[in-house]
């Protein structure tokens, strides 16, 4: 491999290090980590190449959200569908992590209307996917 594709792969784990720690954030606003949301965080961590060592060291210890300036918009598409779908898979919605998707969106350079959007058309069950590229065009209308 090429020291191009090295630093692309660090960047890329980088990414998803930083939206497994926005996750978790996500998952401890209520004071209760349910196993559906460890789960779904694990699953994510190990999908994308991250060990499970790495992603128990991120639940204990999760990174602060990167540079808005370095982030794409299909990254800031990802974190939003990422913390939308977290937010919904324990099948409790509370108004803190409502409060808290909103936070992020605006921290993304969206606005706050942007997660009613995304919550009416993500599903709790991540088995189940929506059309991620209609809904990121939805999504990037919301952008200030």
């Amino acid at each position: 491999m090429n020291a191009t594709g090295i630093y692309y792969n660090l960047d890329k784990i980088m990414s998803i290090k930083s939206q497994l720690s926005m996750l978790v954030k996500l998952a401890n606003i209520d004071n209760d980590f349910a196993d559906d949301e460890r789960d779904m965080i694990l699953m994510v961590g190990k999908a994308n190449g991250i060990s499970e060592d790495e992603i128990n060291g991120l639940l204990e210890s999760p990174e602060p959200l990167p540079p808005l300036s370095t982030m794409t918009d299909d990254e800031k598409f990802e974190y939003l569908f990422n913390v939308v779908q977290l937010m919904k898979i324990d099948k409790e919605v509370f108004l803190s992590e409502v409060k808290y998707c909103e936070e992020v969106a605006v921290k993304l350079g969206f606005k706050k209307a942007v997660i009613a959007e995304l919550s009416a058309k993500v599903y709790s069950d991540p088995t189940i996917v929506a059309n991620k590229e209609s809904l990121k065009m939805a999504v990037l209308k919301y952008q200030n």
